[in-house]
């Protein structure tokens, strides 16, 4: 297989150097630009990192962009003129953003997802299973905790994993929202799905996902313990967005869960 010229947006974060680092041992992929949102002055691995330019994407097939809203929004408009293909594996959008996520995916095609991780995406599944089977006589919420560096909240994983409570339900997911509680030791059940966020040490990812009727409780849970993670699931996802056509992917596709 020919290499995959890459572009890592976001080199200087966490995420980004977590890419840079699983790139360097992974022969399917050749990093030929590295980009942030502010001028470095140093070299990474040989390369000088840029802004998010028409000149910095011209030579590459892909770009794995993990960073903000404001930040993916300038690669999808550069990358939409080249003809681009794009990995998105930022959180933190509104619905306004995911709709025009959707726009620009007619143009190119776009692989998003809240978490790169296989475990992560077959809990979603398993969600929706249960949520389907559990009906509505099961109340449900989400409890997720994340390093303290992390901005936004309910995580995006959170939300996805709400989206499968949804799914399993046939219901407008945006509808289903309820309250979302930050740093709570403790957060009620509701008509709606009521999420909880707590930020503390170096946590690279828990999520649960709870049902209860008032009789019985079942908690379906993930627990991430390496960023590689995230890393080799996006990997993964680009490879496989390599021959697709035009369009708005998600792990989901990836991993063939009908």
């Amino acid at each position: 297989m020919k290499k995959i010229n890459l572009a890592i947006t976001g080199c200087m974060g966490r995420m980004g150097k977590q890419i840079i680092k699983s790139a360097k041992s992974d022969k399917n992929f050749k990093i030929v630009t590295l980009t942030e949102n502010r001028i470095i002055n140093k070299k990474i691995h040989n390369i000088r990192p840029s802004l998010n330019t028409l000149e910095a994407f011209k030579k590459v097939d892909l770009i794995i962009d993990f960073t903000v809203p404001k930040c993916t929004f300038e690669v999808l408009k550069v990358a939409s003129k080249l003809k681009k293909k794009v990995v998105i594996g930022t959180t933190g959008f509104s619905k306004k953003e995911e709709n025009l996520i959707k726009k620009y995916s007619k143009k190119i095609p776009i692989l998003k997802a809240g978490n790169m991780s296989l475990g992560i995406n077959l809990l979603m599944y398993i969600t929706e299973i249960a949520s389907k089977s559990l009906g509505n006589n099961f109340l449900s919420k989400i409890f997720e905790i994340h390093h303290k560096h992390k901005k936004d909240h309910p995580s995006g994983t959170a939300l996805m994993l709400g989206k499968g409570i949804a799914l399993g339900k046939n219901k407008n997911f945006y509808k289903l929202v309820g309250k979302k509680y930050l740093n709570k030791k403790s957060f009620p059940y509701g008509k709606k799905i009521n999420f909880n966020s707590l930020r503390k040490g170096e946590v690279i990812g828990e999520h649960e996902v709870t049902f209860s009727s008032g009789k019985e409780i079942i908690k379906l849970n993930h627990e991430a313990f390496d960023r590689a993670l995230y890393s080799e699931g996006a990997f993964t996802a680009a490879i496989w967005l390599m021959n697709k056509k035009p369009g708005l992917y998600s792990m989901r596709d990836v991993l063939n869960f009908k």
